[in-house]
């Protein structure tokens, strides 16, 4: 149950049992697990499933063959689409957009108006905010940041604590590291 809301503001989702506010759209062929939650104005679509104790709310939209699972929350304006995969404790918010085969994992964050796709994978502490776009086979890990208009992609590694941002291009086999 949505602690927030009362009963009546508050529907149990045929396709899995998990609890769905009366303002936000589930569709049928969506799974929303017993202890997930889909709030607010949040829109969960097509084979999309949210399910552990995960959380998707605010404007926020997953659709495809999306998964949202174990404590991650999907918030804001943000986007996940495609068979993106946002898991454990991860956060996408803002305007931010988790596509195609993508994966947010761990305590990362995507925030703000960046970008994660391909089979792009952000996970650890890593954050990737601004404008950013990560793609490709690239992956951003461990408290790395990727901020501004920077772009990262190819099989780039971005990791530790290194930090790209501004207009910073880091592409194909390229490594970065602090």
């Amino acid at each position: 149950m949505i602690t927030t809301l009362k009963a009546e503001e508050q529907h149990q989702h045929k396709n899995g049992g998990g609890w769905v506010a009366n303002t936000a759209t589930v569709a049928d062929s969506a799974h929303v697990g017993p202890n997930a939650q889909v709030s607010e104005n949040a829109q969960v679509s097509e084979s999309a499933w949210v399910s552990g104790d995960a959380r998707v709310f605010g404007n926020a939209q997953v659709s495809g063959d999306a998964r949202v699972f174990g404590n991650a929350q999907v918030f804001g304006n943000a986007q996940v689409f495609g068979n993106a995969w946002v898991s454990r404790r991860a956060q996408v918010s803002g305007r931010a957009q988790v596509s195609e085969s993508a994966q947010v994992s761990e305590n990362a964050q995507v925030s703000e108006n960046a970008w994660v796709y391909g089979n792009a994978w952000v996970y650890g502490y890593a954050q990737v905010s601004g404008d950013a776009w990560v793609s490709g086979n690239a992956q951003v890990f461990g408290n790395a940041r990727v901020s501004g208009n920077a772009l990262v992609f190819g099989s780039a590694l971005v990791f530790g604590n290194a930090q790209v941002f501004g207009n910073a291009r880091v592409s194909e086999n390229a490594r970065v590291s602090g």
